[in-house]
């Protein structure tokens, strides 16, 4: 028996008309597309994203290595695939080390470099240890180098990629205001004048803003979740995000009541289906989302263009490709 929550869900679906079924992409995470070759051949695959740490693109300051994306885009053109990247300006996990070490080292960029404690969006623990790092994208010297790296990437990639997509929205570096530079309306300003850049240099590829959280916002709260879907839908500007999970609580009261408001006043909507949110398990059922609840849920209440799948999903590893 479905609960009222469920229902209520129902009934809000039946009001919206049914959107074409969103485009299918692989998320290869960091991987190189050479080792997934098999399912990006698919012909129900349209191509794939991928991440590219900051530390990759720029090893050291001013010298820039697009070698490994110059591959993954041959591969990709050679199955006559599309390609949606990310720049890791983030990292979820201490084991690798994904921002410049010149940011962390010259006094300019104050530091330049902060732990995360969290997965955005969890709650906070006072026992947990720092499980990932993020740049100080608040700090002006920071966010410049940031954005050149941005232009150099659109000097040599406009239209050759399809899209490219900053670091989501949700951070939790656990900084009091004003330490370290850092403020929430800093924070905000920073990552909209982040994308404005990245919008300015890249005219033919897509532009994707990873919208799920804020930092010191909940339910629009600060109005940054408002602000940043009015901004997107006015400069053409995609909206992206590391999950699709039906109905869930949390984004419900964030990004997800936004979507729903904007559909169809935005440019693209690319949301993503990663291997933490193949998790989540479907309160009515018990068991874990289906990729048919995930596309109903996507394409009709979310209004979503593109899923990005994890490339272990289980509908790509049990299932023959789609004619």
């Amino acid at each position: 028996m479905k609960s009222a929550a469920a229902w209520s869900a129902l009934a809000l679906l039946v009001l919206v008309p049914a959107w074409a079924a969103p485009a299918n992409y692989l998320f290869l995470d960091a991987d190189d597309a050479s080792e997934h070759r098999a399912l990006l051949a698919r012909p129900d695959i349209v191509g794939g994203q991928i991440i590219y740490p900051w530390r990759q693109l720029e090893p050291q300051k001013d010298r820039y290595d697009f070698s490994k994306l110059e591959r993954d885009l041959a591969v990709a053109e050679g199955l006559h695939k599309k390609l949606f990247i990310i720049i890791g300006d983030r990292t979820f996990s201490l084991q690798w080390r994904g921002l410049p070490d010149y940011l962390a080292a010259d006094p300019v960029y104050q530091g330049g470099i902060v732990y995360q404690y969290n997965y955005p969006g969890a709650a906070f623990d006072p026992k947990q240890v720092a499980n990932g790092q993020v740049a100080m994208q608040w700090i002006p010297a920071v966010r410049q180098r940031f954005q050149k790296l941005v232009r150099a990437l659109a000097e040599r990639f406009d239209g050759r990629i399809a899209g490219i997509e900053l670091g989501e929205t949700a951070v939790d570096a656990h900084l009091k205001d004003g330490e370290k530079g850092f403020t929430c309306d800093g924070y905000f300003d920073a990552e909209m004048e982040n994308i404005a850049a990245a919008r300015k240099a890249f005219h033919k590829s897509d532009v994707v803003l990873a919208a799920n959280f804020w930092p010191c916002e909940w339910n629009d709260s600060r109005h940054y979740m408002s602000r940043a879907f009015a901004y997107a839908a006015a400069n053409q500007i995609a909206i992206g995000g590391p999950d699709i999970v039906p109905f869930n609580k949390a984004h419900m009261k964030n990004a997800y009541r936004f979507l729903h408001d904007y559909r169809g006043r935005l440019k693209l909507v690319a949301m993503a289906v990663q291997e933490p949110t193949l998790e989540y398990v479907n309160p009515d059922t018990g068991k874990p989302f289906t990729k048919e609840e995930f596309v109903a849920f996507g394409r009709d209440y979310l209004g979503v263009d593109i899923i990005f799948w994890a490339y272990i999903a289980p509908w790509l590893q049990n299932s023959a490709p789609a004619h």
